[in-house]
């Protein structure tokens, strides 16, 4: 046998005995612990997450409540979204224009004939909270209640020592 296919039989057979191990695969490590000088307050801020699909469900839900069609989650929409949730928490200002404006942004991601609209909040801990506060202010409501809306995505930064802590966006495009 060559010395060549004898390496490789041995790593072969290397790799066989190792997936014969009766040794549990390592667990990994738990995400570390917020600093315990942190108030309860900045702890559940750091805390907030948003999943797309579960606010889709809960967009399309409140929208078919009023007769419209359903969204779901967009990649690049998220992307654009969390870009400005993450602008508005490093410069610690509720802004539509901090990463430019809207139509500047979709351009730059290739939806310039995107029919789009944009929600922004800041201090709400949980998805049900932002959709309440956007629900109950009539600008909002009417970007959630866009007839042409079929996509979005939406994103939370945290943004620790600031007022708000935790800044919101939600974009929604045709």
């Amino acid at each position: 046998m060559p010395h060549v296919l004898r390496r490789e039989l041995l790593f072969v057979l290397g790799l066989a005995l190792a997936a014969c191990s009766t040794e549990p695969a390592p667990t990994p490590a738990p995400p570390p612990a917020p600093p315990t000088n942190m108030s309860a307050r900045e702890r559940a801020a750091s805390e907030v997450h948003v999943d797309p699909s579960a606010a889709a469900d809960a967009i399309s839900h409140y929208r078919e409540e009023h007769g419209l069609s359903a969204v779901t989650p967009d990649p690049v929409l998220q992307k654009l979204a969390q870009a400005q949730a993450d602008a508005m928490a490093l410069h610690n200002v509720l802004s539509h224009t901090i990463a430019g404006t809207l139509t500047q942004r979709f351009d730059a991601a290739d939806l310039a004939d995107a029919t789009a609209v944009e929600n922004v909040s800041a201090g709400y801990f949980s998805l049900p909270a932002a959709l309440a506060g956007w629900q109950n202010s009539p600008p909002h409501n009417a970007n959630l209640l866009s007839p042409k809306m079929r996509r979005l995505g939406i994103a939370t930064a945290y943004a620790p020592g600031t007022r708000y802590l935790v800044f919101w966006a939600l974009d929604m495009s045709d």
